[in-house]
């Protein structure tokens, strides 16, 4: 059964000298009770850099406990909710074979949200920064278990332990693990055929590199 295991929001804003705004909102900490979703992300959290996260395609962002003990055991260190800045940490489900514009059902039928998955987490300088690990973007995106981000189709609330039920699946079949860290013209090129078909709605980014990968591979 798949669960959310803790939803998490800010706890603090940091200095992050090297990045564009010189703060950051990635420390994420896990909170008790239900927690309202709106369009934009969850209650109580906050995103300062908004030129390249947040917004309506990146209001919540997802990742798997299954791949935080990965790397609980990889780092020897613990990976706590909220470490990597995600909004919910989910359980028994595999978030690199989520299908973009696949929809998740989370919490009861009369106030729970509708989320829907739009693109891979790409690690910045800023996380790099955060984990101080060595070589961190480079680890992070080798291992290839980049959580998802998922825009807000149904606002509600959403609590840890509620349920998540998956209620469509698209069947151009592309999955988060195809389009990251780079896209693939086969791929992109069902991407874009879906989103023709009014069957998914690419987030800009995606799109655009989807765009790129057909027109590389025809010049090629």
């Amino acid at each position: 059964m798949a669960l959310i295991e803790a939803v998490c929001v800010v706890h603090e804003v940091h200095p992050d000298e090297g990045g564009d705004v010189g703060e950051t909102a990635i420390d994420k900490r896990p909170v008790t009770g239900k927690v309202a979703v709106r369009r934009l992300g969850l209650h109580g959290d906050k995103q300062l850099d908004v030129e390249h996260h947040g917004g309506p395609d990146q209001a919540v962002y997802a990742f798997a406990g299954e791949d935080a003990s990965w790397w609980a055991g990889e780092l020897d260190r613990d990976v706590e909710p909220g470490l990597f800045g995600e909004n919910l940490r989910t359980t028994g489900l595999d978030l690199s074979a989520a299908v973009i514009g696949e929809r998740w059902r989370i919490g009861a039928d009369e106030d729970g949200v509708v989320l829907e998955v739009t693109s891979p987490r790409v690690p910045c300088a800023t996380f790099q920064r955060w984990m101080n690990e060595p070589h961190w973007v480079k680890r992070f995106t080798e291992h290839g278990t980049p959580g998802s981000y998922l825009r807000v189709l149904r606002e509600g609330s959403i609590a840890a332990g509620d349920r998540i039920a998956i209620e469509h699946r698209p069947a151009h079949g592309v999955t988060i693990a195809d389009c990251f860290p780079r896209v693939g013209a086969v791929a992109a090129q069902r991407l874009l055929d879906a989103q023709a078909a009014g069957e998914v709605a690419l987030q800009p980014e995606l799109r655009r590199s989807c765009e790129q990968a057909v027109a590389r591979a025809a010049s090629a």
